[in-house]
């Protein structure tokens, strides 16, 4: 057994070994004190780690990770020989005789002399520390903000997946968990939270105070929290039992937090009653800050950046107000899903983080019927799955994590959305009734443990009576989805499967998979669910005689995780109004989904999709339209270094879909009460107005134009905040530097607020002149835009041929710039890599890229997998673009559309 690390063999497939700590030691408790200072951005720490020695031995080896260890004593057991060692304290303590670190692994280990540790016993481990409050979004990080100008900052903390390390030595692994006793020295004019409640509070010399906080449960190193700063709070008028729920913010924005807080207090209740398990803490917190990726599920303090936190009814969009709901739900349903009950080990993220997004859409979903929750995510967490998923380079929902560095590329739509549809795929065959209760007895049995999928198999299968492992198992261990094809053949159905590529390019090594496929076949007799097809074809009898004459669509409601390929024949039948009316809106979404996404890989043309969306020109649904806009983007995407010609017809043909509707609806939005009508018309209403402003309907630009120039002019209120983002891109579209200067004045000015702020940033990516494109990329490097912001800027600037050049150009030129700049983790590089390569269309393009990087170490800097990614968009577009033009130039001539 070595004295740094021990490789533990890999529980997914034949995999090499996985990394971890020696188990000569396991932590019990930590006691652990942290002294922040806001000016020097430095933290002074002391951590007494009690430790229960598993073996005889002489070394703790535990991580550590940009930490200045200052002293280090061991307190033996009373029994231990060593205590009278030479270089033993008065106090009882031992010192080290040396100390290693090792970079690769993040880790020091403490040596001692012979048979210090004996088996059974406990010890404690002493450590002082200094750490960084460091600008990297990761371990305990400074957030800015500004109030009347003037820059003030807030210490907050962001442990997952590997960086509590950063803030204290510890064992940084999700199994080893510990309880932990927490204080903070701050300033007295400033506010404390952590995990639990405050235990004591005492007044400290120099204007100091010292706050300790209860002990924690049994938790893992990645969900332990606390922020610092000056905050202020509201408290949730809802009753949850006895237990106050609340959300710090920033001064100033705390009444913005209530739309939160409430929901909070729903939500614990939901999940409570819901696996009759309860919320085992003595409150709940959300603090909102202004730096941080998303939100994170800490134990008891839910710290999330501004925008997945704050509601302004009078500023916010509807989007925002739904995107805040569902994360929310997502963060609380993680106190039992991660938090109570927590995977073993990385490779198993998608315990969590499924389940959560999976959990949330049922919450949402009980409460709020209205906003048809499962429809949104057919169409949203579904697709952004298949999307992902698609691709070679993708990998499994449960993915061997070798080392901890590899952790962060699996925080993705795989883990998330793909793990969260297969979890619907499951909720559908089994039932809710078996689903929620063979998912609370698995979290009964492993409550304050760790767990693996097959824990959570075992306890589904005892319920619904079903091999849950044999069916699922393929779906979480084995990479990608099928393609399902479909040949009708007099009475019969047949059916072939094969792994789906968006490069289309499939070989025998991608295809070795079998998917077990619920076929869902829906007829004019009824749905079939009884069909599990596991293997590579299948043969069905047709229940209404000749199939020919019939109407079917396979994957009813789109529950199953692949894609149905169709016949031209019957892509025009299925397109037809008699078959709309017998499909539901999740089956509609999911047709038209999956036509376009077939039309790039070539197992059906692009004139199917485009025939598809004519022969629905009266469909009403948000879901279902918004589905055949998202496609029809694609296709503008795919065309957009093509000639104005036939960029113009594209937009013809999409303003043939939007503006009668939009011109009946109109784009007025009353403060109506959230019933099912008004939410799916606001959303409507929007999206209609977005996209024939982007198509260029005359009067909509009209209109545009008259509401920016109000506000220009000094009218904040001359936009609703549903139109405010459309009325800022289509301005800068074609605006001017004047429009610039505006546009830039709103991100920047702290009066603005932040959905204006970040409406102006992606705006400011859609302006064409090269000197104003390159003006925003400085932004950038020069510091005036934070590094999280960048992708808004991107956001704007892939909508347009100048700005995708641009944008490659910057990031060639400014290469080791932009890596020195990018916080480490959540592969921000990576992501900046993908956007900037993915929206060419040329094979030239294709190697130009392959070029630029031969040189890079690409798996060093974490971007070798969005990097494959980008080149595979590449191919994939080049290939559609080659194979369908001359076709799609045809069928728009023949409509009408192209002269």
């Amino acid at each position: 057994m070595s004295n740094t690390s021990i490789t533990e063999k890999s529980d997914v497939g034949d995999e090499p070994e996985r990394q971890t700590l020696p188990t000569n030691v396991k932590p019990i408790h930590y006691d652990l004190t942290l002294d922040p200072n806001l000016n020097t951005f430095k933290f002074d720490g002391f951590v007494t780690i009690d430790l229960k020695v598993q073996e005889n031995s002489d070394f703790i080896t535990l991580h550590t990770l940009a930490l200045e260890l200052i002293e280090v004593k061991l307190f033996p057991s009373s029994k231990s020989s060593v205590s009278d060692a030479a270089n033993s304290d008065s106090d009882g303590s031992i010192k080290p005789v040396s100390t290693e670190y090792t970079k690769e692994d993040q880790t020091t280990t403490f040596h001692f002399e012979k048979d210090t540790l004996i088996k059974d016993e406990t010890v404690k481990l002493y450590v002082k520390f200094i750490g960084e409050l460091n600008n990297k979004l990761a371990g305990f990080y400074r957030s800015s903000y500004e109030v009347d100008g003037e820059k003030k900052y807030l210490a907050t903390t962001q442990m997952e997946p590997a960086d509590c390390r950063r803030v204290f030595p510890c064992f940084d692994e999700p199994k080893l968990k510990a309880t932990f006793d927490i204080s903070l020295i701050i300033d007295s004019n400033l506010t404390g939270v952590s995990n639990m409640d405050v235990k004591d509070e005492v007044s400290m010399k120099s204007n100091r105070k010292k706050i300790s906080f209860n002990t924690t449960p049994l938790m893992s190193t990645y969900l332990v929290a606390f922020v610092v700063g000056d905050l202020e709070y509201i408290e949730s008028d809802s009753k949850f039992r006895d237990i106050p729920i609340r959300v710090y913010t920033t001064p100033g924005l705390v009444e913005t937090g209530r739309h939160s807080v409430e929901l909070c207090a729903k939500y614990l209740q939901y999940f409570e009653d819901l696996f009759g398990l309860p919320y085992p803490l003595p409150k709940f917190d959300i603090v909102s800050v202004p730096d941080m990726y998303g939100a994170m599920e800490n134990w008891g303090l839910l710290i999330g950046s501004n925008q997945y936190i704050l509601y302004d009814p009078a500023t916010s969009t509807l989007a925002k107000k739904l995107r805040i709901t569902e994360t929310v739900a997502h963060e609380v349903a993680h106190q039992w899903f991660g938090n109570l009950v927590t995977m073993e080990n990385w490779d198993s993220l998608w315990l969590n983080e499924a389940f959560a997004t999976f959990m949330a859409s049922e919450a949402v979903d009980h409460f709020e019927p209205g906003w048809l929750t499962w429809e949104s995510f057919v169409g949203d967490t579904l697709q952004s799955a298949l999307k992902d998923d698609a691709f070679r380079s993708s990998h499994p929902i449960e993915v061997p994590i070798l080392k901890d560095n590899q952790v962060y590329e699996v925080f993705d739509n795989i883990a998330y959305k793909k793990g969260s549809s297969v979890l619907r795929m499951l909720y559908n065959w089994i039932g809710k009734d078996a689903f929620i209760g063979g998912v609370s007895k698995y979290l009964k049995a492993n409550v304050y443990g760790s767990t693996n999928s097959e824990d959570l198999w075992s306890a589904l299968s005892e319920v619904s009576g079903e091999d849950i492992e044999a069916i699922m198992g393929v779906w979480t261990k084995k990479v990608g989805y099928p393609v399902v094809s479909v040949k009708e053949i007099d009475d019969k159905l047949e059916f072939e499967q094969h792994r789906f590529l968006i490069t289309g390019d499939l070989k025998p090594a991608d295809d070795e998979t079998i998917y077990p496929i619920f076929l869902g076949l829906k007829t004019d007799s009824g749905l079939d669910s009884s069909a599990v097809f596991d293997k590579r074809t299948l043969e069905l009898k047709f229940p209404d005689g000749n199939v020919k004459d019939g109407f079917f669509k396979v994957n009813s409601d789109s529950t199953g995780v692949y894609r149905v390929a169709y016949s031209d024949e019957r892509w025009k039948k299925l397109g037809s109004p008699s078959a709309q009316s017998k499909l539901s809106v999740r089956d509609r979404v999911g047709l038209v989904a999956d036509a376009g996404a077939l039309s790039v890989t070539g197992h059906t043309k692009t004139t199917n999709f485009l025939s598809l969306a004519t022969g629905w020109k009266q469909e009403n649904s948000y879901f279902v339209l918004n589905e055949i806009i998202n496609a029809l983007n694609d296709l503008k995407t795919a065309y957009l270094f093509d000639s104005d010609t036939f960029k113009n017809a594209l937009n013809t043909f999409v303003l043939d879909i939007v503006s009668e509707k939009l011109h009946a609806l109109g784009w007025s939005f009353t403060e109506a009460s959230e019933s099912e009508e008004s939410i799916q018309d606001q959303k409507l209403k929007s999206l209609l107005f977005t996209t024939a402003a982007n198509s260029g309907d005359k009067q909509v630009l009209q209109e545009v134009k008259k509401l920016f120039d109000s506000l220009a002019a000094g009218d904040s209120t001359s936009i609703h905040p549903n139109l405010r983002a459309t009325v800022f891109n289509e301005t800068a579209r074609t605006g001017d530097e004047a429009d610039y200067e505006t546009l830039l004045k709103i991100s920047t000015d702290s009066s603005s607020s932040a959905t204006d702020k970040a409406a102006s940033l992606r705006a400011l990516g859609r302006f064409k002149q090269p000197e104003l494109i390159n003006r925003s990329l400085s932004l950038v490097l020069s510091g005036e835009v934070k590094p999280t912001d960048l992708f808004k800027l991107t956001n704007g600037l892939i909508t347009h041929a100048n700005g995708i050049e641009a944008l490659y150009s910057w990031l060639k030129l400014n290469w080791d710039a932009i890596v020195e700049l990018m916080p480490s983790g959540w592969s921000m590089l990576g992501t900046l890599v993908k956007i900037s390569v993915s929206a060419f269309t040329s094979l030239e393009k294709y190697d130009d890229v392959v070029s630029f990087f031969k040189d890079k170490d690409t798996v060093k800097l974490g971007v070798e997998k969005e990097l494959k990614q980008g080149l595979e968009s590449i191919k994939g577009t080049a290939s559609w673009i080659e194979r369908d033009r001359d076709d799609v130039v045809e069928w728009l001539k023949y409509h009408g559309y192209l002269k």
